[in-house]
């Protein structure tokens, strides 16, 4: 097959690929060289900083299989994707483990402002009794979103010892009691807004989500609370939060994801002393990025099995037989 990698993924998993397939590997995500690099290919791999557009895969005709190797699909046309009959891939549980580890990583740093103790403790300065910190057990978790990635942070926050209260976008009598099994309480928005000492964001970007925690939804926070996002840019209102977090409404946040991603762009928030920013790598283990690259070779493999398989069948069927080849005689 011919396979475009539009973005990086485990090196250990495009070498396989190579021993058997044409692979090119996208050097940027700017949408010039992808469309050049797209015009003969089959099989499209990407995750999200690359946007996968109506125009971008109207320029591949050989277009067959799309792989997202992770799970957001905020990044692509799924409209014209099931025009054209592309089969769409994703692969979100070994990035879902990585993210949810990071949420507690995030929740631990803010509420043991780790952030300060070590920049103070590299300047020489003894702050042992200066940084007061807080536990999280016994602390109510609140989840926005309590899907494939929110559930996963809940089960670990039960295992914490917190009380967790997760919110979904439609919440069905099977997923009330799917979370129950984990320890989850299936609560409205509103309630896990109200309650949550720590709220931990895990939505995907869509009309519906776009600033879905702004101004209003900040103030019914409880004061002192932190926010962590791990989400995607968007679904916060970096401006809000700013205010929240300036007023001291909120004691802290921390953020992977942002409005805006990449070299050169400052986040509204870096300026605060009580924020922890993060570059959007709540997924970027070398464990969770295997396992992907695994799943990405195991995908391509079958569907060039079965593609192979289908095209030499076709082309039997259109051959004349022996006898029809002979009937002159």
């Amino acid at each position: 097959m011919k396979v475009l990698i539009a973005s990086p993924i485990d090196s250990h998993a495009i070498r396989t690929l190579q021993e058997r397939h044409d692979v090119v590997c996208a050097r940027t995500t700017k949408e010039r060289e992808l469309f050049e690099l797209i015009e003969d290919r089959e099989v499209l791999v990407f995750r999200s900083g690359v946007s996968i557009s109506r125009e971008l895969m109207a320029n591949a005709p050989e277009l067959r299989l799309l792989i997202r190797a992770g799970s957001g699909i905020d990044n692509i046309d799924l409209d014209y994707a099931a025009e054209r009959g592309f089969r769409f891939e994703r692969i979100p549980e070994p990035g879902a483990k990585a993210v949810a580890e990071m949420a507690f990583a995030l929740m631990l740093a803010l509420a043991r402002r780790l952030h300060d103790a070590d920049r103070l403790t590299r300047a020489g300065r003894w702050a042992k009794h200066d940084l007061p910190g807080y536990l999280l057990t016994g602390k109510i978790l609140g989840v926005v979103g309590a899907g494939n990635i929110g559930s996963q942070v809940g089960r670990l926050g039960v295992a914490w010892g917190m009380e967790v209260r997760g919110c979904v976008e439609t919440l069905t009598p099977a997923i009330a009691a799917k979370l129950r099994q984990t320890g989850i309480q299936p609560v409205e928005f509103r309630e896990v807004l109200e309650s949550a000492d720590f709220l931990s964001i895990h939505v995907p970007l869509q009309a519906s989500t776009r600033n879905l925690i702004g101004e209003a939804q900040l103030r019914l926070m409880k004061p002192g609370a932190f926010l962590i996002n791990l989400a995607r840019g968007g679904v916060v209102d970096e401006l809000a939060l700013r205010l929240a977090l300036v007023n001291g409404h909120l004691r802290g946040a921390a953020l992977d994801v942002h409005a805006q991603e990449g070299d050169g762009k400052i986040s509204p928030l870096a300026d605060l002393p009580n924020v922890i920013l993060t570059p959007h790598l709540g997924a970027m283990t070398v464990d969770s990025q295997r396992e992907i690259g695994e799943r990405v070779i195991r995908l391509v493999n079958s569907f060039s099995d079965t593609f192979l398989q289908t095209s030499i069948a076709a082309t039997a069927n259109t051959q004349p037989s022996v006898l029809s080849g002979e009937s002159g005689i």
